[in-house]
């Protein structure tokens, strides 16, 4: 059991100490994953920035997946080009839908960041961070886009997760660090004694401190 999810985060932050020589990018899927991540880049004295994903579903059947968009720098698109073909998806209607989902990641990303970009990730070493997987379908596009945008080094950070979803998940990262598998697994919230709903102003409160003192610690002389 974590107490809550900075907790949760302080311990992925010491497993995750031998990164910091690396200057790595810290990037949580909200809201959740924004407490938690924001402990990881207090440790490791990193930037962190947020991952959006969004889903492009069928049609006539919204919630089956047909691809996703997954923001950043330079946002990523990621359809089944074989369901698509079995289904016979317009490709209008996949041009369209991808422009619409662009266009609220982009407004979630200015509630959430306001105007800061969203930081590179061509070579950098990401940690990409959630308070905790349960199925991995959402953290699997994020870390496929991220792959794409040019990271260097992938390591997926997570407090608990079923070791199956793991698995799944290996080939996408170069290292993942979970602090618990429990076996039967119920729910990300039942391995929390505080696991509270999170609401807009609790991420726009944390990247903005985060972002405070990374600018802060900028300013100082160095020596």
């Amino acid at each position: 059991m974590f107490a809550n999810r900075r907790s949760a985060g302080r311990q992925l932050a010491a497993r995750l100490q031998q990164l910091r020589e690396e200057k790595p990018v810290v990037l949580a899927l909200p809201r959740g994953g924004v407490p938690v991540g924001f402990e990881i880049a207090e440790g490791l004295d990193a930037p962190l920035d947020i991952v959006l994903v969004r889903k492009i579903g069928v049609p006539w059947q919204p919630e089956l997946a047909l691809g996703a968009v997954v923001d950043g720098a330079d946002p990523q698109v990621i359809i089944n080009d074989i369901l698509a073909a079995e289904l016979a998806i317009d490709q209008n209607y996949i041009t369209n839908e991808t422009a619409r989902q662009l266009e609220e990641i982009e407004r979630r990303r200015k509630v959430y960041l306001g105007d800061r970009p969203p930081v590179p990730l061509a070579g950098r070493t990401v940690i990409v961070v959630d308070d905790g997987i349960a199925t991995g379908s959402t953290v699997r596009t994020a870390l496929l886009a991220i792959g794409r945008a040019g990271a260097a080094k992938i390591v997926l950070a997570v407090p608990v997760a079923p070791e199956g979803a793991l698995e799944e998940l290996r080939e996408g990262v170069d290292e993942i660090i979970c602090l618990s598998t429990p076996s039967p697994f119920l729910a990300v919230g039942a391995h929390y004694t505080e696991f509270g709903q999170l609401e807009d102003a609790d991420v726009i409160s944390l990247l903005e401190e985060r972002h405070r003192r990374i600018a802060r610690a900028g300013d100082r002389p160095s020596g």
